[in-house]
């Protein structure tokens, strides 16, 4: 299956980028709705991610200060692909504004994974949403989708 991203307004998308959240992070995750949604939405850029059928099926963003976060990909289509296609956009985007560095706040599980595509871990252990996470950083030149499979 081959997936297409766009880069779209926080303002003009509002409604369809909160659905694919809430479907994801808040019903399948049970994040609490006023964690899920920050003030940074509004300063972030933000991408859709659309099946081969033009479905929206998934969503991204990334933060002024090269942060990539809000990865939410409906199930039937949590795959390498569509991961890949999610990040890779994320990053060019990153590249596009100057930015050399990014940055995840990655749960405990898929630190490896990140580790493995060329991320370090910078700080310690904090808990966001009753999550525990790490904060890793990677060079944009050093960045490799290939070890993703799923980020949720």
């Amino acid at each position: 299956m081959s997936y297409h991203v766009d880069k779209v307004s926080w303002l003009q998308k509002k409604a369809l980028l909160k659905q694919i959240r809430e479907r994801v992070f808040v019903y399948e995750l049970h994040i609490p709705k006023e964690v899920e949604f920050d003030s940074l939405d509004a300063l972030s850029e933000h991408v859709i991610i659309h099946s081969e059928e033009n479905e929206a099926i998934g969503t991204g963003r990334l933060s002024p200060d090269g942060l990539i976060s809000r990865i939410a990909v409906i199930q039937s289509h949590r795959n390498r692909e569509a991961y890949a296609s999610l990040l890779n956009f994320l990053v060019l985007l990153a590249s596009q504004k100057g930015l050399d560095t990014i940055y995840v706040n990655c749960i405990l599980d898929e630190v490896p994974n990140f580790v493995e595509s060329g991320f370090l871990k910078q700080g310690c252990v904090f808990m966001e949403a009753g999550i525990p996470r790490q904060k890793l950083r990677c060079p944009i030149t050093s960045f490799n989708t290939e070890p993703f499979t799923m980020l949720h």
